[in-house]
């Protein structure tokens, strides 16, 4: 569980949220690297809040890093399920199909 303070002074508690996905990895032979973040070391988990918007939460293994988390928008959160290869939800769907080719 962890809560952020939004940029616009909302806090978001990750443990209220709706649902999550977690990011997909791909191994590249010494590592597990994140498809979302392109590194072993940064990860990204998306959640949707339980008033239904989406925010991505920052983490890295980096000493000294700090925890994040910022609002997306409906179309930035359907391109990363779509890169991370989960199943969009339906309100996402035609968001999903217009950010692929």
């Amino acid at each position: 569980m962890a809560r952020y303070r939004m940029s616009d002074g909302t806090v978001v508690d990750t443990e209220k949220a709706s649902q999550s996905w977690d990011e997909s990895t791909r191994w590249d032979g010494r590592n597990h690297i994140s498809v979302a973040t392109g590194t072993q070391w940064n990860h990204q988990t998306l959640y949707r809040s339980r008033k239904g918007r989406y925010y991505v939460e920052h983490n890295s293994q980096w000493q000294g890093s700090t925890p994040s988390a910022e609002w997306v928008s409906n179309e930035e959160a359907a391109r990363w399920l779509t890169l991370c290869e989960h199943p969009i939800p339906e309100e996402l769907q035609e968001l999903a199909d217009e950010a692929t080719e």
